[in-house]
């Protein structure tokens, strides 16, 4: 307990932390004034918990809470923990590989670079670890369209706007970006890479009337699409197949790839717009839609390559450029968007403990504490780290779009009026929202 005993004492100033070792030692950490909050209080169960967290703080807290080796006493709960932890340390993650010395540093950066090569075979084993889980699971905690990126949220208060209609706004956002104009773009050619569960593709049918060629690389997640492109009666408009970008063939006049980058591997960022160049016309506009870093390049933390995102790295925008000027883009136009994903994950999480008995019934605990702690890590990384999500839009000429970005902005506020939120039941027929 040394180790994380003298960890904690040095970050933890503001707020009040209770540790209750295994052997029912306790550890006052914070503030301790009687006008401090309500300490949160954490219980570890077993007897190798303090040092498995103190000497792997990215792997252990989220196996110990896993394994049920940490326990977070009620009212509060592992987000709680997690939020308060890194609000003060705000770079726990770099404090922790700078601990471990250089050689520790050295091996994790050469595992992560290793996990980021993403041949076929291994590309498409990634994609059904992470999208080929149960739809019912989905269907539990993300919106009624099953947006499984970043929501767009346009008030100030977030909690004045629900997770279908941010996800609804955060559609426009993008579609706006790639520069479709009403009454013209009817029979364009759209490629939607990592097309997910097939509502963005679907939008742009609807709102423009483009065909649509919609690929990812887990099953499900395919025959899920074209279940929904036959259910709105546009399975001749609207494509999706079982297939790796590398082998799309063809021409389009606009791509797209929303939440795809970050499963691409840096060492393949230069096949992927090497190829994407290709199959671009020359009038054409690309957007991508990823999770980034604010800072510089960085590494994948162990925990969640492991179980969560296998292959899987956040870019930092230098990589993105840099590898893309070399194939013949340019880069027209280049957004950060901040807490919005913090946002977003904030309601999926309450949403997973809404269903938490269905879930553990689907699976079980540890899957259940296994998932809580992913939703709410990565909402640190979002809320009190350095994570951002880019929105890039390329071209490979720049007269392919207006000269300033008000085009953007009034396709958007147009989208945002006559869109509608499509809703499912679980069963998966679709039917239109009823409001």
């Amino acid at each position: 307990m040394w180790l994380l005993d003298k960890f904690l004492s040095r970050v933890l100033k503001d707020g009040r932390l209770i540790v209750t070792d295994y052997d029912g030692k306790v550890y006052d950490y914070g503030d301790k004034s009687d006008g401090a909050a309500e300490p949160l209080r954490i219980t570890l169960t077993n007897k190798k918990a303090a040092n498995h967290i103190a000497r792997y703080p990215q792997m252990g807290a989220g196996e110990a809470f896993m394994w049920g080796w940490l326990v977070v006493e009620e009212p509060h709960d592992i987000r709680d923990l997690l939020l308060f932890v890194t609000a003060q340390t705000k770079k726990i993650g770099d404090s922790a590989i700078q601990a471990q010395g250089p050689v520790k540093k050295i091996v994790q950066k050469i595992g992560a670079a290793i996990d980021g090569i993403n041949l076929r075979a291994s590309a498409r084993s990634n994609a059904e670890h992470t999208y080929n889980l149960t739809r019912e699971l989905y269907e539990r905690f993300l919106d009624e369209d099953r947006q499984y990126t970043m929501a767009y949220y346009r008030e100030d208060d977030p909690d004045q706007t629900s997770l279908e209609q941010a996800q609804m706004d955060k559609k426009a956002h993008l579609a706006s970006k790639l520069y479709l104009e009403p009454g013209k773009a009817e029979g364009m050619r759209v490629l939607d890479i990592g097309c997910g569960w097939g509502g963005f593709g679907l939008y742009l049918n609807k709102m423009y009337g483009v065909e649509v060629l919609g690929v990812a690389l887990a099953p499900d997640q395919i025959k899920f699409c074209n279940e929904r492109a036959e259910a709105a009666g546009v399975s001749d408009k609207v494509k999706f197949e079982l297939l790796d970008y590398r082998d799309v063939q063809g021409e389009f006049d606009r791509i797209s790839s929303v939440g795809l980058l970050e499963h691409v591997g840096t060492i393949h960022y230069p096949q992927f717009f090497e190829h994407t160049n290709k199959i671009l016309k020359d009038d054409g506009v690309m957007i991508s839609h990823c999770c980034g870093r604010a800072g510089p390049p960085g590494t994948t933390d162990a925990w969640t390559r492991k179980y969560i995102f296998p292959g899987g790295y956040i870019p930092a925008l230098s990589e993105l450029v840099t590898q893309s000027e070399k194939f013949g883009f340019e880069v027209m136009d280049v957004e950060a968007m901040r807490f919005h994903y913090s946002h977003t994950l904030e309601e999926w999480y309450k949403r997973t403990v809404r269903h938490r008995e269905e879930i553990t019934d689907m699976y079980d605990d540890m899957f259940y504490r296994m998932w809580l702690f992913y939703l709410a890590g990565a909402e640190q990384s979002f809320r009190n780290g350095g994570m951002v999500n880019w929105q890039l839009q390329y071209v490979k000429d720049r007269g392919a779009i207006p000269m300033t970005r008000e085009y953007m902005h009034h396709e958007s506020a147009r989208l945002r009026e006559i869109g509608e939120i499509p809703t499912w039941r679980f069963d998966g027929v679709m039917k239109e929202a009823a409001e």
